[in-house]
């Protein structure tokens, strides 16, 4: 007895090469059998392997950790590894380079220098005048507070949050909902001297927090779930306090 055949779904892909003069941008579609289990990596993988060595999209780990497969399905940001075909009962899928980041070619976009230039701008890194003495025990920090902390480390910059932010997109200085993570990360940290003046100085204004119009997308698409609407709310009634 043969083995049931799998439906066939259709993943529609905006194929283009900026670097290209002739490449214009168009949708190519391509069929295949859905197999049991199958996410969008699996089945980007099948037609890059089987149907169009060409195409392009990024990714390392597989498994929702490295944040390199983003892309638009069927208008939401959204990881490609993470993405399960069997809840598109249509079988139709529409994918989409993420857009706030420069496109490299077809899905594939570059994350990387957007994160660093928002990671310098945000001075992403410890702030002290202690000396660090290896050879001593480390500061002691509540197990709360290092929870607090570890919580918000776990942001992979996917870019999945930037891509669905409005104000990001209407604002391409915005520091976004990664960067008002970052900022409140270092807040918490007990490591960190600065004062709440100086993240002033950082991000309030309008490309910074208060530029988030509390649309609350980014929290909705974070593949790993971060408390970014609570964060985001924090962070913007400590710095409306100074003035």
């Amino acid at each position: 007895m043969s083995a049931k055949k799998g439906r066939e779904i259709t993943i529609s892909v905006l194929k283009f090469n900026p670097r290209s003069k002739i490449s214009k941008p168009h949708f190519v579609d391509y069929k295949l059998e859905e197999t049991p289990g199958m996410t969008l990596f699996i089945a980007l993988n099948i037609i890059r392997e089987t149907l169009d060595p060409d195409l392009s999209f990024d990714f390392v780990c597989r498994a929702g950790i490295c944040g390199s497969c983003g892309m638009v399905v069927n208008g939401k940001p959204a990881l490609a590894c993470r993405t399960l075909i069997t809840n598109y009962p249509s079988g139709k899928l529409q994918l989409m380079p993420m857009p706030a980041f420069e496109l490299i070619k077809d899905l594939s976009v570059n994350t990387g220098k957007w994160m660093d230039a928002m990671s310098k701008r945000v001075e992403s890194w410890i702030h002290t005048q202690k000396e660090t003495d290896i050879e001593k025990i480390e500061q002691k920090v509540e197990p709360e507070l290092a929870e607090e902390t570890f919580e918000l480390d776990r942001c992979i910059e996917c870019g999945v949050c930037v891509a669905s932010c409005a104000t990001a997109l209407m604002r391409p200085d915005f520091v976004g909902p990664v960067g008002l993570n970052r900022i409140a990360r270092f807040e918490i940290d007990p490591h960190d001297d600065r004062t709440t003046e100086d993240y002033y100085e950082l991000v309030g204004d309008d490309s910074g927090i208060f530029g988030c119009m509390s649309l609350l997308a980014c929290q909705d698409h974070c593949p790993k779930h971060l408390p970014l609407q609570s964060k985001i709310a924090y962070l913007r009634r400590k710095l409306v306090s100074l003035r």
